[in-house]
């Protein structure tokens, strides 16, 4: 599997608590924070549920 880079875009301020502890597990907690994670359907899950806070920035093989 590969990995992509995910950019948080969104502030939690005044969000569900869900998706505060969504941004904390993808590792993300602050403004434009950037992680690299490996390409999972988990991972993609996550991403999926909160699409208005983060962005996939690239996706590498």
């Amino acid at each position: 599997m590969g990995t992509i880079v995910v950019k948080q875009i969104g502030s939690p301020i005044r969000r569900p608590e869900k998706q505060r502890q969504t941004l904390i597990g993808l590792g993300l907690n602050k403004m434009h924070r950037v992680r690299e994670l490996e390409d999972t359907p988990s991972v993609r899950g996550m991403i999926n549920k909160i699409p208005h806070l983060v962005e996939i920035v690239e996706e590498r093989n």
